[in-house]
């Protein structure tokens, strides 16, 4: 990050005294995070741009205005109780007043971890006491509302942001505030991509350096790593609504020989419903998840019932998705087709390392 200097007023000194006379934030706590629409590829026209990691974490926009700090996530919803250890290193900056957004990461053996931040969002007071020691977060920042002094910056370009932010986080003084990383080289941007999806990273966003901040619009391109991966069918839900299948519960074996469950597909058309729920019902049997079975609703289903059918493992698909995490798909996977052609013991975890 170079050597820490103290933050210091930009422009006109009495103005940003003024400011500060009376603390209140730059802009609303209901502010709209800039957001992306997804890409096939990397773009390189209608730029210029300015390329980014997609960091694996929770996205957010952390305000200050003296002593007063509030966090809240892409839903709005506030999250300082759940992370009381980046509340107080905000508090504690020089700068009196900003806007900041970003994302709050959780690192475990070199890694970021997902799990790791879900188990953060926990109701119980001491567990949310006890937690920031174990499992410490920290804050990449990534792009800059309103600056030290409460000057908004929403409606500059990026190119004016970006160095507002850059001179932000020089002036932090901790390490547990950081810059994400960028380029304008879209080679450099293709190899951060090949290195994302699993790990810390789960893409590249793209921002054109001479737009605004576009509050609440798709106006960014993020761009995922998709691969495949043949999957072992071990059982189904149906619909909330009717006994047709809604989803399939995918597994992979893992080095025992035991089939994990890993994630589910639900991209089944309507049209194709009924012969596949009566195909199904013809390889219902034990469970064939012997190792990590399905659980109840979670973040990686939708499924309002936390009830599913059991398959005999004869059934393989080939699934795209674009995140692992916790050798879990992180979303929702998309099916590609059947593979009648695959025996289901060649369905292992080396297809997603």
């Amino acid at each position: 990050m170079g050597p820490a200097v103290r933050w210091r007023p930009p422009g006109n000194r009495s103005l940003c005294k003024a400011r500060m006379a009376v603390p209140s934030f730059p802009l609303p706590v209901d502010t709209a995070p800039m957001e992306a629409k997804l890409g096939e590829t990397i773009p390189d026209h209608g730029g210029p741009w300015q390329y980014e990691p997609k960091w694996d974490g929770f996205r957010c926009l952390a305000f200050k205005a003296g002593g007063i700090v509030d966090i809240r996530a892409k839903s709005g919803k506030p999250l300082g109780r759940y992370f009381p250890e980046l509340m107080e290193r905000l508090r504690a900056l020089p700068a009196p007043q900003f806007v900041v957004d970003g994302e709050i990461v959780i690192e475990r053996d070199g890694q970021y971890s997902f799990d790791a931040l879900q188990m953060r969002l926990h109701p119980a007071e001491s567990r949310i006491q006890k937690l920031p020691a174990e499992t410490p977060a920290n804050l990449i920042l990534f792009d800059m509302l309103a600056d030290g002094c409460g000057e908004i910056l929403a409606g500059k370009p990026l190119t004016v942001r970006r160095a507002a932010l850059e001179e932000f986080v020089q002036s932090a003084e901790t390490p547990d505030i950081e810059l994400s990383p960028i380029t304008f080289a879209r080679r450099e941007a293709e190899i951060w991509l090949e290195g994302a999806g699993h790990g810390k990273t789960d893409g590249i966003v793209a921002k054109r350096l001479n737009e605004p901040y576009l509050s609440g619009e798709r106006a960014m391109v993020k761009v995922k790593r998709i691969r495949t991966a043949d999957c072992v069918v071990g059982g189904f839900r149906n619909l909330a609504s009717r006994p047709e299948v809604g989803s399939l519960l995918l597994g992979l074996y893992n080095d025992e020989g035991k089939l994990d469950h890993v994630g589910f597909t639900s991209t089944i058309s309507n049209k194709e419903r009924p012969d596949l729920t009566r195909r199904l019902e013809t390889f219902r049997g034990e469970p064939s998840f012997t190792g990590k079975a399905p659980g109840g609703p979670s973040r990686w289903s939708t499924e309002r019932s936390g009830k599913w059918e059991p398959l005999r493992p004869e059934l393989v698909v080939e699934v795209r998705f674009d995140h692992v995490t916790g050798d879990r798909f992180r979303h929702g996977t998309k099916l590609q087709r059947w593979r009648p052609d695959k025996n289901p013991r060649q369905c292992t975890f080396d297809q997603i390392a």
